[in-house]
């Protein structure tokens, strides 16, 4: 009897092993432990099983160490029962735990539910919720506990390996050899011949040109990487809450920014949670509208110039806008004497707080709202979320991404100017044009803001020296140089003295978090070759503008 239970575990142990190597079929190591015949009271503990079961929570070294816990936990369940355990000692490799007094069992409330779906699937301690006896080795790796919350959920999503075609790594060695070739020819050259110098450091930049488009195209990853995991997800939320439909995908081999699609993951989940719960009917809903029992969901990505757009689209009721405006009064996001277009008033789901769920499920409706996926999405990606909605025929979520990298690290183009005898750098990406103001279209607000007219588009004027406190070298305005950004929908024209040129640099962040110490609005170092110089973050320099005025508009309200 004693082999035949080892022998038992043991095959259990060898599943929990291929999960760990593949990260696949975690599923099937569930329901071998029998955690999916658990009968638990908590909606937000069964959810978390779901999520694992599901793909959507990332199998990592601590869940498979639970596991693997729980496996020697049932084998001592079992010796004991047939009698191999001596006057309960412990065996097996279990530390022995004092006994301590039983907790009074309480049902969880829907308010506790719903903060436990808000904490990201890395954050959550998948022993404590599949066991109330973590394993020993989880207890001993104390170091592991320390973790920041921001570390820990980092970790779990990012995308750790890249597939990577044999011959796009050809090309990259062949490159490589061509820069240390160019280099040589610099470096033995001299300066006696200098038009072969010349020549040589053309060569050079183009060469580097090239490897930079490379390595770009070497990031990549398919969006079905994430995509895949979604057939499931649909699939366990439909027979949750006893939906009929059919979920289909479209354009998952779009190949994306591995730190785009490492960010997509979360609004996508929070979007098809939506689409299955709020969107589609009930199968008698359905039939008493006429439409067919089965409802469709339908998950589609494409490409369209230099953005990327995925759509969450289902057929169901769709959104009522009169029922949102009535919300939005209610929640004091509009006002009730005001006419809004029908966009405009779709664009209240967005708000932080609003939600038109009568009762939280363990689906969604749970407070979180829509405002987490548009937050994530603009603040990650500088992308944006838009709506379309037919009252009885369903809705669209559509999310729109730039493709261009993130500013926040690594080669960017940006603008190299002057402030106050000092040199800074601002990301291309955000620059609408370079504007040189006149006295007549600048205007002097009475609460002393200042606005510039650029050719007819009134803008807010920010003083760079200012900002950060510096002396400008140049007080003539008519001397300076604007430069019209936009983060958003929001544009501002920001004044420096010298609008230098514009160049590739390289951006590294800090190794301390300067910008929470000072409180500038600084993104990182930029390195230019000959100099370095500071890169300043225009989203967030137009953000704390945006911010201090509202405060000083509340303070003069009051």
């Amino acid at each position: 009897m004693q082999d035949s239970i080892i022998q038992c575990i043991e095959d259990i142990e060898k599943q929990i092993l291929d999960v760990a190597a593949t990260g696949q079929n975690a599923d099937g190591a569930v329901d071998a432990l029998g955690l999916s015949n658990m009968k638990l009271s908590s909606a937000g503990v069964i959810a978390l099983l779901d999520m694992l079961v599901d793909g959507i929570t990332p199998i990592n070294d601590d869940i498979i160490t639970a596991m693997l816990g729980i496996c020697e936990a049932q084998k001592r369940f079992l010796f004991a029962m047939g009698g191999y355990l001596q006057d309960g000692s412990p065996a097996l490799g279990i530390t022995e735990r004092s006994p301590s007094a039983p907790k009074e069992f309480r049902e969880e409330s829907e308010e506790e539910a719903a903060k436990a779906f808000e904490e990201e699937p890395a954050e959550t301690e998948m022993p404590t919720a599949a066991s109330p006896s973590p394993p020993a080795e989880t207890e001993a790796n104390e170091p592991a506990k320390g973790k920041t919350r921001q570390e820990k959920a980092s970790s779990s999503q990012a995308i750790s390996s890249i597939r990577v075609p044999t011959d796009r790594l050809d090309r990259v060695i062949e490159l490589v050899g061509k820069l240390m070739v160019t280099y040589a020819v610099i470096a033995q050259g001299g300066t006696m011949n200098l038009d072969r110098v010349s020549s040589s450091l053309r060569e050079l930049d183009n060469v580097i040109g090239l490897l930079q488009q490379e390595v770009d195209a070497i990031r990549l990853v398919p969006l079905k990487q994430i995509f895949m995991p979604m057939h499931r997800l649909v699939k366990s939320l439909s027979q949750k809450i006893g939906k009929k439909l059919d979920f289909t995908v479209h354009g998952d081999d779009l190949h994306l920014d591995k730190t785009i699609v490492e960010s997509l993951n979360e609004p996508l989940v929070h979007l098809l949670r939506n689409a299955v719960d709020h969107g589609l009917e009930t199968t008698e809903g359905r039939l008493e509208a006429g439409k067919n029992e089965v409802g469709r969901v339908t998950l589609t990505a494409w490409r369209k110039g230099d953005n990327a757009f995925i759509e969450v689209r289902d057929d169901g009721r769709g959104l009522d806008p009169d029922r949102i405006l009535n919300k939005a009064i209610e929640k004091g996001l509009a006002e009730p004497d005001t006419e809004y277009k029908t966009d405009e008033i779709l664009q209240f789901v967005l708000q932080s707080g609003f939600s038109t769920a009568e009762k939280i499920t363990d689906v969604s409706g749970r407070g979180v709202g829509m405002d987490a996926v548009v937050n994530s999405i603009r603040n990650t990606l500088d992308g944006d979320v838009l709506i379309e909605s037919e009252l009885g025929k369903g809705a669209a979520f559509i999310i729109s991404i730039p493709l261009d990298r993130s500013a926040n690290e690594g080669i960017v183009d940006a603008l190299v100017c002057k402030v106050g005898g000092d040199t800074f750098i601002v990301p291309s990406r955000d620059v609408v044009e370079i504007y040189m103001p006149r006295n007549h279209e600048v205007v002097h607000l009475p609460d002393g803001r200042e606005t510039v007219d650029v050719r007819g588009e009134i803008h807010s004027l920010l003083r760079l020296a200012d900002l950060l406190d510096l002396e400008p070298e140049i007080t003539d305005i008519q001397m300076a140089q604007a430069i019209v950004v936009r983060v958003g929908d929001y544009k501002a024209a920001i004044l420096v003295d010298e609008v230098l040129k514009q160049q590739q640099v390289v951006i590294t962040g800090f190794t301390v978090p300067i910008e929470e110490i000072f409180h500038v609005p600084i993104l990182g170092f930029g390195m230019m070759g000959e100099s370095d110089a500071l890169v300043i973050n225009t989203e967030e320099m137009l953000q704390n503008f945006q911010d201090r005025l509202h405060t000083e508009n509340q303070q003069t309200l009051t």
